[in-house]
């Protein structure tokens, strides 16, 4: 299957702090169709995106850490609606709490094809 095939048509939410990072990751998958909430810089504004999504988008990509602020009450507000999720990040994989641990994690740079693996083969967060 192809990648705009997973990707095409799906709402997601970006959470990453660094612009460039941000940019780069929103032109690469509205490129491949996904439909763009955010992206968000931090943990307040993600909050308030994924409060104001109509309907709920249908995965999410996060960044552990928004300027010094860790992303994890977003993931928790995530799987309380059954959004999946990953983790893009420059820390270990070990880093991410155990509350946590299934999701998966990825390690920047990364491409969208393994996003949109983790996101919707391997099921998210």
């Amino acid at each position: 299957m192809s990648l705009s095939a997973f990707l095409s048509g799906r709402r997601l939410l970006v959470v990453e702090d660094d612009w460039f990072v941000a940019a780069a990751l929103v032109q690469s998958l509205e490129a491949e169709g996904a439909e763009i909430l955010g992206p968000a810089p931090s943990v307040a504004r993600a909050l308030r995106a994924l409060e104001e999504a109509e309907p709920a988008p249908d995965g999410a990509v996060l960044d552990i850490n928004l300027g010094g602020e860790r992303v994890y009450p977003v993931a928790e507000a995530l799987r309380a609606r059954g959004v999946p999720f990953v983790f893009v990040t420059g820390y270990d994989p070990g880093a991410v709490p155990e509350a946590h641990a299934a999701a998966p994690v990825l390690s920047k740079p990364v491409t969208m094809a393994a996003v949109a693996k983790a996101l919707f083969e391997d099921g998210g967060g």
